[in-house]
């Protein structure tokens, strides 16, 4: 087997394992922003979308700029699950918005006609038909859209630093923060942990092109809409995958296509979901500007959110990382305005 097939034969083991393993953890306690951290509900329009989001900054920062971090969720996971992530950040210095992907959460959907065609008469382009909304599908390059909207809403809150802008993500959006960064100049630093940085298991095998294939020719001429929410096509994980949208995603090949920013890597010595040398590692190795990699010892891929030892190690890391790059970046820029 060729490492491109390991790879992918890796991801789709990924799939099978992912709720088997998820079971073996306990909950985690509840984690609530202390009263210091003002924590305010946002609304980010991506392709006239309302996407939920949630703003963090310490109240003491009030009235100055700050440097940003932007966070999302990989696959099947939501903004209410990275409160133990933003909070610090906010402590850390920093202002900081989690968002949910459309479809996702809180937020708004994509909605669709159920009919072939829309009513003929309108007034305005308006019309009343029905329609059917879009959640809970797994479409990574309708999420990196998503990234990129979260991102310009970002630049335009006050107190934000245009020119201090990082990028949190993690599993499948530790991909997805590398494609947001190639598409967006104004990204200065990325953290990376437990990362997926290549779709194209969907064309693995024959089996697999052959189902992937077949599922866009059939969607394209309207014999199949998409999955119903909470749809489980892929084993247990909770979203259906767009399968031939994971075919054209594969960061890890673009990556050194960016040269100047700051990026981070970890991956977990124990990984059983993604194959770490085709993924976190070859990534680090193409990076192009200032990198590091990081592994965090004796744990899996869910480790990084269940074992806490490895969560605040994750978490302290990145704001070592975000410390070390992206408030020099806001450094550099007022010395060469000076």
């Amino acid at each position: 087997m060729n490492r491109t097939c390991f790879a992918i034969a890796l991801a789709l083991f990924w799939a099978a394992s992912a709720p088997a393993q998820k079971a073996n953890y306990k909950p985690l306690p509840p984690f609530s922003a202390p009263d210091t951290i003002e924590v305010r509900q946002v609304d980010i329009y991506s392709e006239g979308v309302r996407m939920s989001g949630q703003l963090y900054a310490a109240k003491a920062s009030a009235g100055k700029k700050l440097p940003a971090i932007i966070m999302a969720h990989g696959w099947g996971g939501t903004a209410a699950g990275l409160v133990r992530e933003a909070v610090p950040f906010a402590q850390a210095g920093y202002i900081v918005l989690a968002f949910d992907y459309r479809g996702w959460g809180p937020s708004d959907s994509r909605v669709i006609l159920t009919g072939k065609r829309p009513p003929s008469e309108k007034q305005n382009h308006r019309f009343t038909a029905e329609v059917q909304d879009v959640r809970e599908v797994v479409d990574p390059l309708d999420m990196i859209i998503d990234w990129q909207n979260a991102i310009a809403w970002m630049v335009g809150e006050p107190q934000c630093d245009p020119d201090q802008i990082g990028l949190w993500g993690s599993s499948l959006s530790g991909g997805l923060v590398v494609s947001a960064a190639l598409r967006d100049p104004r990204v200065k630093v990325v953290h990376s942990q437990v990362p997926a940085l290549d779709g194209r298991w969907t064309l693995a095998t024959p089996q697999a092109r052959n189902e992937t294939l077949t599922e866009s020719t059939k969607r394209s001429r309207g014999e199949i809409g998409y999955p119903a929410p909470g749809a489980n096509t892929v084993a247990q994980l909770i979203g259906a995958p767009i399968r031939y949208q994971f075919a054209s995603w594969y960061p890890v090949e673009e990556i050194e296509r960016i040269p100047n920013v700051a990026m981070q890597f970890l991956i977990a010595e124990k990984e059983e979901l993604v194959d770490n040398k085709a993924n976190g590692i070859r990534a680090f190795e193409r990076a192009k500007g200032p990198k590091n990699l990081v592994t965090i010892p004796n744990i899996d891929h869910y480790g990084i959110y269940y074992v806490m030892d490895a969560r605040n190690r994750a978490r302290d890391l990145a704001i070592e990382w975000f410390d070390r790059y992206l408030k020099a970046a806001g450094k550099k820029e007022a010395s060469s305005q000076e």
